[in-house]
């Protein structure tokens, strides 16, 4: 139910991870913070609410962790599916891709 709420918010930004704008796991933070900062409209966000905690400073650097135990269980899950779909966005942007494609005539 949340990676499947997560999963929604990152397939619209396919073209910023393409462009290499933004990473999947800056994605998973911005979700967070975004779920975080609002009142809790459905389970997935009141999971969210009860179960995970967004530090971040003010270089932009954050760190994303689990209140309990099963907290960090789901914030491993949404890492690991974050990291994976970002290989498969880009391993599909690179299927089609033929050698010339990264010839650089400057060289």
């Amino acid at each position: 139910m949340i990676l499947k709420e997560f999963s929604k918010y990152i397939q619209q930004k396919d073209d910023d991870i393409i462009n290499n704008n933004t990473t999947a796991t800056k994605l998973l933070c911005e979700w967070i913070k975004i779920v975080i900062n609002k009142n809790p409209k459905n389970h997935a966000d009141k999971i969210v609410h009860k179960e995970i905690m967004l530090a971040e400073n003010k270089s932009g650097d954050f760190m994303i962790t689990g209140k309990s135990p099963s907290g960090r269980v789901l914030v491993k899950a949404l890492y690991n599916f974050a990291l994976s779909y970002e290989q498969f966005i880009m391993s599909k942007w690179l299927s089609d891709k033929k050698p010339p494609d990264f010839f650089n005539p400057k060289d």
